[in-house]
């Protein structure tokens, strides 16, 4: 009889240990996804070729407490009141944004965009000899950057939207880990 009484409060002890690595599993996985990273799921080709509809990837939250957001940075963003976009930054606060004559300029240089390269030479193959329309020189105000998808002909973005405020992204695209065969860094 001893036998039992002597388990019952193992057992009981055991179950609660079991209650506790639960409940910090789970207030690290909340606090991981609220701070840290986030999955994010790509909806539409307005990114096309860098990222493609439906790929699931991860967002770092976290690295923008730290510094702000850089040109090239594909970022995540509250774009509408339920609704989040991904696309490339091209320009931040005091950075002036022109396109004109197929080319994008900051600060009055022009901006190599090498992952634009496939686009532009379907673009010219369908007959469209521009892959860009026009932009009225514009300087981003404080607190704001200037995003575009890299499907330009295809992207609801800050040439619609306007300067997207620093406050509204939620992070840095970092990596693609769906589907498996296309699991790779994003840059």
């Amino acid at each position: 009889m001893s036998e039992n009484v002597t388990s019952t409060p193992k057992k009981k002890s055991e179950t609660w240990e079991w209650v506790q690595a639960l409940a910090i599993a789970i207030a690290l996985a909340l606090a991981i996804r609220t701070f840290l990273f986030a999955p994010f799921i790509v909806e539409g080709e307005s990114m096309e070729y860098t990222l493609h509809n439906t790929e699931k990837l991860v967002v770092n939250k976290a690295i923008y407490y730290m510094k702000d957001p850089q040109p090239g940075d594909i970022i995540v963003f509250h774009a509408e009141e339920t609704r989040d976009y991904i696309k490339r930054v091209i320009a931040v606060a005091g950075d002036s944004v022109e396109i004109k004559d197929d080319k994008v300029y900051v600060n009055d240089k022009v901006v190599e965009e090498p992952f634009l390269a496939q686009k532009r030479k379907e673009s010219e193959e369908a007959g469209y000899p521009r892959y860009l329309e026009d932009y009225p020189k514009t300087t981003i105000p404080e607190g704001h950057i200037f995003v575009m998808g890299d499907n330009r002909q295809n992207s609801r973005d800050s040439r619609a939207i306007g300067p997207v405020p620093v406050e509204k992204v939620v992070g840095r695209s970092e990596f693609v880990f769906w589907p498996l065969k296309d699991i790779r860094m994003i840059d």
